[in-house]
C-alpha cells in the first residue's frame, strides 16, 4: 500500500489524542475521564471520533477491562514525546507573549555603566533567565537610530530631544564636572569650583554632536550661557579618548561626574554648582515587544541612587 492509499487524518483533533493518551496510560474510563475533568460519555465520543478519523479501533473495551489494539499500541508509543513537546511548545508560547523567554537587547552609553545599571542587569538576569539578554555599549546618537530601526529594545541615553517615535523616561541624574589636567593652572587641590567663564579661552575637546548630541547640545548651551563658545580644538569619538587627552594636557572638557570613578590620577575634576545632566531609558512608541515590558519595569522598581 502506498501513502496515497492511505485514508485521510485530518481533522484529528489534540483534545481527541490527548483523551485516548489517557485511557491507555489508565486501561480505565473512570479514571481517565476524572484525571480530563470529563465526563465518562464526554471521553467515550472523543475516543470514538478518533477512531472514526483513523479509520482503525484503538482500543478493545469490555465491562471488566481496556485494552489496546495493535493500532493502538502503535499510537501510544509515539503519541507521549508528541504530547510533551506539544505541551512544552504552548507554554514557551504563552512564556513569550509574557515576555518571559526571547531575546532582549539593551543598549548604554559607557558613563552610565558607572551608575546602578550593572545592579538593574544582574537583577532582571536573575528574574529572567530564559530571556537572552545581549548589552551593547553605544553613545547615544547610535542608540537613538538603533531604537527607531528595531535593531535596538531598549536604551540608556543622556539628555534626549523629544521624538514622537520613542518614549523616555528619566531614570536617574548626575552633576556635569569641568575636567583638566592636573597641570592646569585651573587646577585646585583640593579641588575647587571654577566658573566656566574662566574657560573661555581654553581649548576644548568634545563628542561629537552626531554621538552624544544632548551632551554636546548641553556643554554648548552652558558655555553660551556663560558668555563665550568653546573653542573645540580635538573630537573624541570615544569616553577614554576624551579623558586621556585631558590628562596629556590637550584641552578641557565637561563630563558626567560618574566619568571620574575611571580613575585617571592625573585628571582634575571641578563641580559646576547646580548643573546636571538626565539619563532616560528610551523604547519605541509603537507598541513594545512582550519582552520589553518586564525590563521597564524592573528597572522602575529600582532604586537608581
Amino acid at each position: 500500500m502506498s501513502i496515497t492509499d492511505l485514508p485521510p487524518i485530518s481533522g484529528v483533533e489534540l483534545r481527541h489524542l490527548r483523551a485516548f493518551w489517557m485511557v491507555a496510560e489508565e486501561l480505565h474510563f473512570g479514571r481517565a475521564a476524572e484525571r480530563l475533568g470529563l465526563s465518562q460519555p464526554s471521553l467515550s465520543l472523543s475516543i470514538q471520533r478518533l477512531e472514526n478519523r483513523l479509520g482503525n479501533r484503538l482500543l478493545d473495551r469490555t465491562r471488566r477491562r481496556v485494552q489496546l489494539t495493535d493500532a493502538g499500541r502503535t499510537l501510544h508509543a509515539g503519541l507521549g514525546p508528541l504530547l510533551s513537546g506539544v505541551d512544552g511548545l504552548l507554554a514557551d508560547t504563552i512564556r513569550t507573549a509574557r515576555g518571559e523567554r526571547g531575546r532582549l537587547v539593551v543598549a548604554f552609553a559607557a558613563s552610565v555603566m558607572f551608575h546602578t545599571l550593572p545592579t538593574w542587569i544582574r537583577s532582571y538576569r536573575t528574574l529572567h533567565p530564559d530571556v537572552g539578554l545581549e548589552l551593547r555599549e553605544l553613545p547615544t546618537g547610535l542608540q537613538l537610530e538603533g531604537l527607531r530601526s528595531g535593531t535596538l529594545d531598549v536604551g540608556f541615553v543622556r539628555e534626549p530631544e523629544p521624538d514622537p517615535d520613542l518614549n523616555f523616561e528619566t531614570v536617574m541624574e548626575e552633576d556635569l564636572v569641568i575636567a583638566l589636567s592636573r597641570r592646569h593652572p585651573l587646577a585646585l587641590d583640593p579641588p575647587g569650583s571654577v566658573s566656566l567663564r574662566a574657560l573661555k579661552e581654553e581649548p576644548f575637546i568634545l563628542f561629537p554632536p552626531e554621538l552624544a548630541p544632548g551632551l554636546h547640545r548641553q556643554v554648548m548651551a552652558l558655555c553660551n550661557e556663560a558668555g563665550f563658545s568653546p573653542r573645540v580644538v580635538q573630537e573624541s569619538r570615544e569616553l577614554y579618548t576624551t579623558v586621556s587627552l585631558v590628562e596629556a594636557g590637550v584641552g578641557v572638557t565637561v563630563v558626567p561626574a560618574s566619568i571620574q570613578k575611571m580613575g585617571w590620577r592625573g585628571v582634575c575634576y571641578l563641580p559646576i554648582p547646580g548643573v546636571r545632566t538626565r539619563i532616560e531609558m528610551a523604547w519605541r512608541a509603537r507598541e513594545p515587544r512582550p519582552v520589553v515590558l518586564p525590563f521597564l519595569e524592573q528597572v522602575r522598581g529600582q532604586d537608581p541612587r
